[in-house]
């Protein structure tokens, strides 16, 4: 696990810097519009472009050297970080250059992630796949603490130029982990493979369909995404609603998540992980879709942040789980187009929940809320009534989804029968 594990410190490195940057670019663009709106265009305009990038990610990630795609992504967003701060320091910034920037990154950043996840499997034992993926679990919701936290305490000190220069160290630092490593590279094929481009562009999605365990895997999986979405979309603005507009009480349940987000990787980074992933995985759905439940059921902090802590809790063991069995069933020369098969799906199944959540919330179930709303006799003694509630109602629908998801996916023969440490060549 060495190779990996410096990688890995690199990467945790280089994700706390681009979190902070993250954060105050937020600061700066909220200083300069005051528009949720622009806000949000900033996260659209950086899944733009993973959708049509990830057609053709899993042909690159498998044709190219994964260590150079990696370096390469990294090296493209520290340009994109350079160009922010140079725009900024001669006040020539504005907020399509964010969108710009975001949109390249995105691009880019979705290469450079495909190219990281399928290089774990040629860097660790199959035995260690778990506690591996658990460690990248721990970068996402350490850097989710520890980024904004500091850049909360710098911004007033030196600056959006300083954090742009902290995130420049932190690119150098990651790019040095990879420039004097290894990265093994998946043996290609002796033979030549006569294929069309479609054929290629394809592989994955049929490789996915001929294969019943991957089938249900990924039918799995994507139903728990689905739900979790959804209901993720109203995530902000029903607490928001239901405490009336306070940001502390937002940042003490994103804390929450991120601190158990963190305790969850760490247990099973420390112990390694179950033998049974399938299992595994499925608890892991059901386990957080009960806290949610709590969660959406509640109406204060004391209820919130102790229930965002356990759904945060759950996720490295279900999402490990998760990748562990991809890689397991998959040699690596072939898994940049199946992840990125896999990717696709879930990016587009993502953006219909999230388009979905807006109208339900706003025009059906916030107005069946209100004080004198007509569910409000039926379901007020759960959610109560006034502004949150209707989104509450959605929210707790989306949580006993998951855990419907989860405990149906016991009956998948094909999914309960994946068998542990295999790899089809």
């Amino acid at each position: 696990m060495r190779t990996f594990t410096l990688i890995w410190c690199g990467q945790l490195v280089l994700t706390i810097g681009s979190y902070m940057t993250e954060f105050a670019l937020t600061l700066w663009a909220w200083e300069m519009t005051g528009s949720a709106t622009a806000l949000a265009l900033v996260g659209f305009f950086s899944q733009l472009p993973r959708i049509p990038i990830t057609l053709v990610a899993g042909l690159i990630v498998d044709r190219f050297n994964r260590k150079h795609l990696m370096m390469l992504g990294d090296a493209v967003a520290a340009l994109s970080t350079v160009g922010i701060g140079l725009l900024y320091s001669t006040g020539d910034l504005n907020i399509w250059h964010l969108y710009l920037a975001t949109t390249l990154n995105g691009g880019f950043g979705q290469i450079q992630s495909l190219a990281y996840q399928t290089s774990i499997s040629t860097l660790v034992p199959l035995s260690q796949l778990t506690r591996a993926n658990s460690m990248n679990s721990a970068v996402h919701y350490g850097s989710a603490i520890f980024g904004p936290a500091l850049t909360g305490v710098l911004y007033p000190l030196i600056g959006l130029l300083g954090i742009v220069g902290i995130d420049l160290v932190s690119f150098g630092v990651a790019i040095a982990s990879l420039l004097f490593l290894h990265v093994p590279q998946p043996s290609q094929p002796a033979t030549l493979e006569l294929e069309t481009l479609w054929t290629k562009l394809t592989f994955g999605f049929r490789e996915v369909w001929r294969q019943p365990s991957l089938r249900a895997l990924l039918l799995i999986s994507t139903l728990f995404w689905f739900f979790h979405d959804l209901g993720g979309a109203i995530y902000d603005p029903m607490i928001l609603a239901r405490s009336n507009g306070s940001a502390q009480v937002l940042a003490s349940t994103a804390a929450a998540a991120g601190i158990g987000g963190v305790t969850g990787a760490i247990i099973l980074s420390v112990w390694g992980g179950p033998k049974q992933r399938v299992g595994a995985m499925l608890a892991g759905f059901i386990g957080a879709g009960l806290s949610k439940t709590v969660f959406g059921l509640g109406r204060s902090p004391s209820i919130w942040v102790p229930a965002q802590f356990c759904s945060s809790l759950h996720f490295p063991l279900l999402g490990s789980s998760e990748t562990a069995l991809w890689m397991e069933q998959i040699s690596p020369a072939r898994q940049g187009r199946i992840f990125a098969a896999n990717a696709l799906v879930l990016h587009v199944v993502s953006a219909g929940a999230t388009l979905m959540a807006g109208p339900l919330a706003d025009q059906l179930l916030e107005p069946a809320m209100v004080v004198s709303g007509p569910w409000v006799p039926i379901l007020g003694a759960f959610f109560g009534s006034g502004p949150g509630a209707g989104m509450a109602i959605l929210y707790v629908s989306c949580a006993l989804a998951m855990v419907l998801v989860g405990m149906s996916g016991f009956g998948l023969a094909n999914l309960v029968a994946i068998a542990p440490q295999r790899r089809s060549e």
